[in-house]
C-alpha cells in the first residue's frame, strides 16, 4: 500500500511541478510585465488547480487509493513541491529563506500558497468523491 501511495505522490508532484515550472516561466516573463504580479498569479492559478484536479483523479483511480491514502499522497506531493519551491527561490533567484517566507505573506504569495494547499487536498477530495462520500 505504501509504495502505491509514494508512487502516486511522486507522479502527482512531478507532473504538476513540471506544468507549474512552464507556466511560472510564462507568468514571470510574459504575464507579470503585462498584468502585474497579482493578476498574473490569479490567471495562472485556475489552470494549475484544474490540471491538479484532473491528474489527482487519474492517480487516485489508477492506484486505487482511499481517502486516507490519498491524503498522504497529497501531503507527500505538497512537501516535495514546497521543497522545490524553496530550492528554486534560494538557488535560482538568490532569495534568503526569510525573503521566501515573507513573500508568502504578500497577496501573490499568499494566493499561491493557498493554491498549493488546495493542490495537496485535491487527491483526498477525489478519493472521497470516488468512494461516494461527497
Amino acid at each position: 500500500m505504501l509504495s502505491r501511495v509514494v508512487r502516486a505522490g511522486l507522479a502527482y508532484w512531478a507532473a504538476i511541478f513540471a506544468l507549474g515550472f512552464v507556466l511560472g516561466a510564462l507568468r514571470v516573463t510574459v504575464m507579470v510585465p503585462l498584468l502585474g504580479e497579482l493578476a498574473a498569479v490569479l490567471a495562472e492559478l485556475p489552470v494549475m488547480l484544474a490540471a491538479s484536479w484532473l491528474w489527482a483523479r487519474v492517480l487516485v483511480r489508477r492506484h486505487r487509493l482511499g481517502p486516507g491514502a490519498a491524503l498522504v499522497m497529497g501531503a507527500l506531493a505538497f512537501l516535495l513541491l514546497m521543497g522545490c519551491e524553496a530550492a528554486l527561490a534560494l538557488g535560482a533567484f538568490g532569495q534568503a529563506p526569510g525573503q521566501w517566507l515573507a513573500g508568502m505573506g504578500e497577496a501573490p504569495g499568499a494566493i499561491g500558497l493557498a493554491g498549493q494547499v488546495t493542490f495537496a487536498l485535491l487527491p483526498w477530495w477525489a478519493a472521497r468523491r470516488r468512494a461516494g462520500a461527497g
